[in-house]
């Protein structure tokens, strides 16, 4: 396989370059809550072929990133201002609204499509969970990891993480993700792609709209995390903090 793509799990791949995610995207490829699976069954899992997949990124190497910014190239900082600035503030203005249309459309269409009590259940399991997760990471993850750069750049040393290594946040951090991961495919199943049905109003169209717009910015911020920061921070504090 091109390049040894096959020796790489999905979630390396696509941290190589923003032109990269992209492919694995536009084909379904899971890179952000099981970027840890080997590419070529990543790829598999999602219907398609890894050879070709693979050709498809060597062709990508030479073409401008689409729709975007190369993330890869980003100082860890400045991906973590990212995060915090535009997904967790994101996701506080969209929860909400998320919310609110939600119970508008139940009471109007929840006789005829019941599906929409499970998708009310799974949601409310997601907003209730990232918002615990969000803090957890305000209050005690990324301010080490900015400490951990700030270190780096400053050619000093940096305390070990009160308990112990940052290995251990950043683990319980991944599976919240994949948990998430999980409750957003199943409400894109049960919606059957997030699609209006005939009889839906406008109010039904806006929130599928609405939680494929979430999932979507999710996908972004948890591959920015699982696949760039994460590591940068681990590697960053085998470098500037004493053997622990």
């Amino acid at each position: 396989m091109a390049n040894d793509y096959s020796l790489r799990t999905a979630g390396a791949v696509a941290a190589e370059s923003s032109a990269f995610a992209r492919v694995l995207e536009d084909h379904g490829v899971d890179f952000c809550c099981h970027g840890d699976d080997p590419f070529p069954a990543a790829c598999r899992k999602a219907g398609a072929d890894p050879e070709e997949i693979a050709k498809e990124l060597e062709r990508a190497k030479d073409s401008p990133v689409r729709g975007g910014v190369d993330f890869a190239a980003w100082p860890t900082d400045l991906l973590c201002d990212y995060v915090l600035k535009i997904h967790h503030r994101g996701i506080r203005v969209r929860g909400p609204r998320i919310n609110s249309l939600l119970e508008k459309v139940i009471a109007a269409h929840g006789a005829r499509h019941p599906e929409l009590l499970e998708v009310r259940n799974l949601w409310s399991e997601i907003w209730d969970a990232v918002q615990m997760h969000l803090m957890k990471e305000e209050r005690m993850l990324y301010p080490y990891i900015y400490e951990l750069c700030d270190a780096e750049m400053s050619g000093r040393k940096a305390e070990p993480f009160h308990c112990g290594t940052v290995a251990s946040p950043i683990g319980v951090m991944e599976a919240e993700h994949a948990e998430e991961g999980e409750r957003h495919a199943r409400i894109e199943e049960l919606t059957h792609g997030y699609a209006t049905p005939d009889d839906g109003c406008a109010s039904y169209a806006l929130l599928m709209k609405e939680l494929r717009d979430f999932r979507d910015a999710q996908h972004e911020h948890i591959h920015l995390e699982n696949n760039l920061i994460f590591p940068r921070a681990l590697e960053i504090e085998s470098r500037v903090v004493d053997a622990f």
